[in-house]
């Protein structure tokens, strides 16, 4: 569809209707800010609003979609020609819808997660789940935006994702634990013995020696079993 073309036309047809781009907004429920829009060629008319536009204007659907009145002997292949443009403008249209929908999940989804870090301490859990959820949310954004390309890059595509976020949120945790000497928030274990506060996460160990006072330090290593009796001696 030649969307300047068609806007043309409208424009033409509602002066020779002696119609005000208002008088016309208002006989079809839209601005005039709309109208304006359309015969400006910056969008098309929703497609519910083909047949009462063309009602308004004395013109037939074929006489819109093609920009100009059809002639009878044209009429036929003109016809079939914009119901191809008609069912591509259509595609393309909701293509469009849900790429935008896509992408607000995708941000939103991220915007959840490094949010789930800044607003929540990390002793409280809430920060893993909401950082969770966050990545659900952007993984289903990031899949829409995949649509039209084979199952099997796709599969592979959500996958990558997948791995590179949870890479993104571990390397943010462990970050978090270096430089502010805060406990994980990925931790699969938390044990308090004597002046000890030990953090198991799935890579390293974090130790949280004399909590609370005056010389507290972190350290981080190895993964490594510990004892109860490891833990009470371990800050000595």
């Amino acid at each position: 569809m030649n969307q300047e073309k068609i806007g043309r036309f409208i424009s033409e047809c509602r002066k020779n209707k002696n119609l005000t781009q208002q008088a016309l907004a208002e006989k079809l429920g839209v601005s005039d800010r709309t109208i304006g829009n359309w015969e400006n060629g910056r969008n098309m008319p929703d497609l519910s609003l083909f047949k009462p536009l063309c009602n308004e204007l004395d013109i037939t659907l074929n006489d819109l979609i093609s920009g100009q009145k059809v002639d009878y002997k044209e009429y036929q292949e003109k016809f079939e020609e914009n119901i191809v443009n008609t069912i591509d403008y259509t595609t393309k249209k909701i293509h469009k819808k849900n790429k935008l929908i896509a992408e607000i999940l995708l941000f939103f989804g991220l915007g959840l997660i490094f949010s789930a870090f800044s607003v929540f301490p990390s002793e409280s859990s809430w920060g893993s789940i909401y950082s969770v959820i966050g990545m659900i949310i952007s993984l289903f954004g990031f899949s829409i935006i995949q649509k039209g390309k084979t199952l099997k890059k796709r599969v592979l595509l959500n996958l990558g994702y997948v791995v590179l976020i949870i890479a993104m949120l571990l390397i943010l945790d462990y970050s978090n634990v270096k430089l502010n000497s805060q406990a994980p928030r990925f931790r699969s274990k938390t044990t308090t013995i004597g002046n000890v506060i030990y953090y198991d996460t799935l890579f390293y160990d974090v130790y949280r020696c004399n909590f609370n006072e005056a010389d507290e330090y972190w350290t981080i290593e190895k993964n490594s079993k510990q004892t109860d009796y490891d833990l009470l001696n371990y800050c000595k």
